[in-house]
């Protein structure tokens, strides 16, 4: 078993309990006790993703279930779409710049990145707004998250662009205002897998995309550096493809279709 997975198998114990203690997770993990407590001491990802109490009980920020409590905790912005759409552009940014000084998220280059942040907006109006016109409001209490940071090491920093969460996935989405795929970026969209699949634990499948929001009537999939994989990379207008290549509701609708 790798160390990814020892602490996703870890974290996940933890976030479905209501405090649980490190022999008790050795236990039902089948685990030496020394190495539970070798892996919840020395992962620093885990280290912010839980804390324990006076009694040495583990507890976890954000719980693995919906809606993902404590999500908001590590978010410049968390709610549901349809708590994302009812909000006003001005209204939206000022939450989001609030939660990014919240959680430390850096704000410097003021001017390019709140238009990177307005632009991500755009998209995910766009997005919901097909899903929308596609799911009607099944996709409504889906869970959105804007500049998901986490903290992997002592200078290393890990900023998702946007995070929509269903009942059993979630998607990780990369924006980049660009037309033209760049392998370094496909591997930046890729990279945070792990560290979420940790997070959202064992009960979800986590998809990264590329979104390049210059481009237009593009949906592909190309591969991940060397490693074998492919990842999905899409244009603005052609997002939601990616949803349902993994959900499957444009084909429901389609097998649905009476003959003629």
């Amino acid at each position: 078993m790798t160390g990814e997975q020892l602490e996703r198998k870890i974290c996940a114990e933890i976030c479905h309990s209501d405090g649980i203690k490190a022999r008790e997770i050795a236990k039902r993990l089948d685990l030496d006790r020394n190495t539970v407590n070798r892996v919840l001491y020395a992962s620093p990802l885990l280290k912010e993703l839980c804390y324990t109490d006076k009694a040495y009980r583990w507890h976890g920020i954000i719980r693995q279930t919906r809606p993902h409590d404590g999500l908001f905790e590590f978010s410049g912005y968390y709610g549901t779409a349809a708590e994302f759409l009812a909000l006003e552009e001005g209204e939206w940014l000022d939450r989001l710049t609030e939660g990014c000084q919240r959680i430390g998220r850096n704000l410097n280059d003021t001017r390019g990145l709140m238009h990177s942040f307005l632009d991500c907006r755009k998209q995910m109006l766009r997005l919901f707004g097909d899903l929308k016109d596609m799911l009607g409001d099944a996709c409504m209490d889906w869970e959105t998250a804007f500049e998901f940071r986490l903290k992997r090491g002592r200078h290393v920093r890990i900023y998702a662009d946007a995070l929509v969460i269903t009942e059993d996935r979630v998607f990780s989405l990369e924006f980049k205002m660009k037309d033209i795929v760049d392998p370094d970026e496909v591997l930046q969209a890729a990279k945070y897998v792990p560290y979420l699949e940790i997070v959202f634990g064992p009960d979800y499948e986590v998809i990264p995309a590329l979104v390049l929001t210059a481009a237009k009537d593009l949906f592909d999939f190309v591969p991940i550096g060397e490693s074998g994989c492919i990842l999905p990379v899409c244009s603005g207008d052609m997002l939601f493809n990616v949803f349902d290549e993994y959900l499957r509701f444009l084909s429901d609708t389609e097998d649905t279709q009476p003959d003629g």
